[in-house]
């Protein structure tokens, strides 16, 4: 898709920086690279060029050009490394945005017409996004595998497969009178079984890969005084909750974020759970239940006597029982202190490994929409088998099953093509010989 308009924007941080980078895309990059550098580097060769403004310095930089179809918009681009102050990047974008057919570049632009240039598509998109944003390493890995084309690759085998299930149905429906040389069931039954199985494996890793990308709640969950916003402090190394002997301190949900073995997690300090006569507390000893019963995991902070049952929050398996104030005595089984720090880091281990051991099984979906494409997609392939097996004569409802799970598959991407079905049939059979 050709675009009339050049864009320029700068395409690292603002404000002070030893780099600062300057992004041209479009077909006049290259004029405006010849007018601002004297001449046009090679393609993909940094070059040093003094960088001026009819005559007049404005700053020393290294010039990099690439072609058109070999760049990330797969348009011309060029790009400015200049000195990163704040006085040579505006003077740049001042002279860039005086030049005929430049513009300023929306936000998201280059990406998009990196989308529209057949770059990328839109998983590729949506992984680049998460990955800017990624702030674990466990975020990072998986948004860059969905960047480098996981899901798209998976796609890519799944399609192939439905589009020859569908050649093969067309070919019975479309040339019925012809001689077909075998039965074709057994194969289209195959490929869709294969497909199934590959579109469940997404689905029940979902969940996981939802989680790395949104991140983990860890609720502390206890009576008040039991010393859960002493450890809240103690974990994220300074003051985020207010502390003090009084019951009932704590009266809204406080939450610290943090990277635990590479993965987010977000640990919420909850009102303490008792009953209350007062009515703003009661108010945030419901809001503490309800958090805590949506969260992933929590951490019931008890004394020895206590019975977490009786906290009204629902037990489930992976949450952890602590006992605090260990600083107070000793009691068995884990036991943390947040005044002195005693068995934070255990506590830690132990919420890591059982966070690390729930993504175990993360798939490459990391958006609703790339879930419910493939829920679609299995829906109709469903709806496929069945009618396979009570309608030996492969009705058009069959194929147009396959053929709505192709189009499922393909809104994900991004992408419609149904020439690829006669190419297919055309090329497996030899049709009306």
């Amino acid at each position: 898709m050709e675009n009339a308009d050049t864009i320029f924007a700068l395409a690292s941080a603002r404000g002070r920086a030893g780099v600062a980078v300057v992004r041209v895309s479009g077909p006049r990059a290259f004029s405006c690279v010849s007018l601002l550098a004297g001449h046009l580097p090679p393609p993909r060769k940094a070059t040093l060029c003094t960088l001026k403004d009819g005559g007049k310095p404005l700053d020393q930089a290294l010039v990099l050009v690439f072609e058109k179809g070999a760049s990330f918009t797969g348009e011309e681009v060029a790009e400015f490394h200049l000195h990163g102050g704040v006085a040579v990047v505006q003077s740049v974008l001042s002279v860039l945005s005086g030049i005929e057919g430049l513009r300023t570049a929306e936000a998201g632009e280059f990406t998009r017409r990196a989308l529209e240039n057949n770059r990328m598509d839109l998983p590729q998109v949506e992984g680049l996004a998460d990955l800017i944003e990624a702030e674990t390493e466990a975020q990072r890995k998986q948004a860059f595998q969905v960047m480098q084309g996981a899901l798209s690759k998976k796609c890519d085998l799944w399609r192939s497969d439905l589009i020859r299930a569908m050649a093969l149905l067309e070919a019975v429906i479309d040339f019925a009178d012809e001689d077909v040389p075998v039965d074709v069931a057994p194969e289209v039954k195959t490929l869709l079984m294969s497909v199934r199985a590959g579109l469940l494996e997404e689905i029940s890793g979902h969940k996981a890969s939802e989680r790395i990308r949104d991140g983990f709640e860890v609720a502390l969950v206890g009576a008040p005084n039991i010393g859960k916003s002493t450890l809240l402090n103690a974990i994220a190394g300074r003051d985020v909750a207010i502390t003090s002997e009084v019951a009932g301190t704590t009266r809204d949900v406080i939450e610290v974020r943090l990277d635990l073995k590479g993965l987010p997690v977000t640990i919420l300090d909850l009102a303490g759970i008792r009953e209350s006569q007062d009515m703003v507390e009661s108010l945030g000893i419901d809001r503490a239940r309800q958090r805590a019963n949506q969260a992933d995991i929590r951490v019931f902070l008890v004394e020895h006597k206590t019975n977490a049952e009786n906290l009204g929050v629902e037990r489930r398996k992976g949450d952890i029982i602590v006992f605090g104030k260990s600083d107070l005595g000793d009691s068995e089984g884990l036991s943390v202190s947040g005044l002195t720090g005693a068995g934070i880091e255990i506590l830690l281990e132990r919420l890591g490994d059982e966070i690390a051991d729930r993504v175990g099984g993360s798939s490459s979906i990391i958006r609703q929409r790339h879930l419910e494409a493939i829920e679609k997609a299995k829906k109709n392939i469903d709806s496929a088998l069945e009618r396979l097996d009570v309608d030996s004569s492969y009705s058009e409802l069959t194929a147009a099953d396959v053929r709505f799970a192709i189009l499922a598959l393909d809104s994900l991407i991004g992408r419609v093509d149904v020439e690829h079905v006669l190419g297919e049939i055309f090329a497996g059979f030899c049709i009306g010989k």
